[in-house]
């Protein structure tokens, strides 16, 4: 690539930015089109277009931006995530699931895209796939009450209430109103 337009790829991410800080984001997204005329792989473009894209609604055209990342650089664990968060998002699971496997066998210590893995596995009735993507969300983020929640729900479903309970008593440690609206919530279901 000549200089100018390394140059030139390099004053539209600042303009880029720029405009997004000053919230102009109609000029952020006329610079990232820019960069992608230049350079077209450009990864930064497409995954900033991506998600100016999906904050704006227009899901499609962020879908079309990540399924392109994730062709041009299938090693980043990043790009698989964003791509099963829309597609989750839009009730795929097969395919939100997909791409989380692929983000957590890129990076193992992604933490979300396990517990994104585990709602998709949920969605699917792939109930103890999903309580193993919990548990390793769990094992990641041992604090976060998220994981442990939708873990203890996926051990009612697959009819395991000692194990929910388990989970409920361990989020009682660190966020007690979380446990306590969980047990409320699991009796029910444990119940019906």
């Amino acid at each position: 690539m000549p200089l100018s337009q390394r140059i030139e790829l390099l004053a539209l991410r600042a303009q880029a930015w720029l405009a997004l800080a000053l919230g102009q984001r109609e000029a952020a997204l006329r610079c990232f089109a820019r960069m992608l005329q230049l350079q077209p792989g450009h990864a930064l473009a497409l995954a900033s277009r991506a998600h100016l894209r999906a904050q704006a609604g227009d899901v499609e055209a962020a879908l079309a931006d990540l399924s392109r990342l994730t062709e041009i650089y299938p090693g980043v664990a990043a790009h698989w995530f964003n791509l099963g968060f829309l597609l989750e998002g839009r009730q795929q699971h097969e395919q939100a699931a997909q791409a989380f496997a692929q983000a957590t066998r890129l990076d193992a210590k992604l933490d979300r895209a396990w517990y994104g893995l585990g709602l998709a596995l949920l969605q699917l009735q792939r109930v103890d796939e999903a309580i193993a993507a919990f548990k390793r969300n769990t094992e990641l983020q041992p604090m976060s009450p998220y994981g442990w929640t939708q873990l203890a729900r996926a051990h009612v479903r697959a009819e395991q209430p000692q194990l929910a309970r388990q989970v409920v008593e361990r989020l009682q440690g660190f966020e007690p109103n979380v446990a306590k609206a969980l047990a409320k919530e699991l009796e029910l279901e444990c119940q019906g």
